[in-house]
Formats: structure tokens, sequence, C-alpha cells
């Protein structure tokens, strides 16, 4: 879907949810051999047995990706992605957990170009049982609609 919300249509604190999304060890194979990541972490069952978590975790990188792309449910023709910042991975993410997001508006201000105003989303990814496992800010480049 394409929509047109310019810089002044966003309100601090709007809220909205994405659908879920399992995580399969499909996913993590295809993203070790996409990344190069190929830690035991993720591929080795055997070796995680060793380790705090028991069993094999998720790339973060993956779950970064999964959770930014549950976001993308339509395209504003006039915004732009400006950047990431303060991305945390709070708790593992394991084959089989269902990931979901909630983006809230934190931030709206002006940007040097006149025309454009930056919009801050708190992205936050929380697994089946509703813990934070994933966090970051994602920032927008908007257009003004009086530019």
């Amino acid at each position: 879907m394409f929509i047109q919300k310019y810089f002044e249509e966003f309100q601090l604190n709007d809220v909205r949810q994405t659908k879920g999304r399992t995580i399969t060890e499909t996913d993590i194979v295809i993203h070790a051999g996409q990344s190069g990541d190929f830690f035991p972490h993720h591929m080795d069952e055997e070796w995680c047995k060793s380790q705090p978590f028991k069993k094999r975790i998720a790339h973060g990188t993956l779950i970064f990706t999964v959770a930014i792309g549950l976001t993308a449910d339509f395209v504003n023709e006039v915004s732009m992605t400006y950047g990431y910042e303060r991305l945390r991975f709070i708790k593992p993410v394991f084959i089989n957990d269902t990931i979901k997001v909630t983006v809230t508006i934190k931030d709206l201000k002006d940007h040097k170009k006149p025309e454009y105003g930056l919009v801050t989303e708190l992205v936050e990814c929380f697994n089946q049982h509703n813990e934070l496992v994933m966090l970051c800010e994602h920032i927008l480049m908007v257009k003004k609609g009086n530019s």
C-alpha cells in the first residue's frame, strides 16, 4: 500500500503493532550463508548444550532484519529511512520463537533541510511470551506538507 504521510501528520506516542513471524531453522541457515556468520551459537546444537542458553540462538542481525521487515506494511512516498540508532539485543531468540513488533513515535524534530523533519520511532521486538528481545530507534526523514 502506498501512502503520503507528511511530517506534520505524525503524533508523539502514536503506536502501531505488527503481526507475528515465527523464526525457523531455515531462517538461521539462510542468514548464516548470506552473512558469513557460522558461529556455533547459531549452527552447532551440541556445542550449544554446553552454553548458558542450552540451545541454538538466532543471529541478532536476523532478528533485526525480520523485525524491521514486519514494520514495512506500507510505503510512505514522502519518507525515507535516515538511519537506525541504539540497537540492543535484550534476550535471545530461539528456533520456533514467534516475534512481533511495536512501533511508537518517540520524537519529532526539524531537519537541517527546512523542507524535511525527522521522525524517531522506537522499535520494540517481543517474543511469544511478550518478553522484549530487541529494540532500536528508527529515524525517518519525512517531507513537510507545507514545502
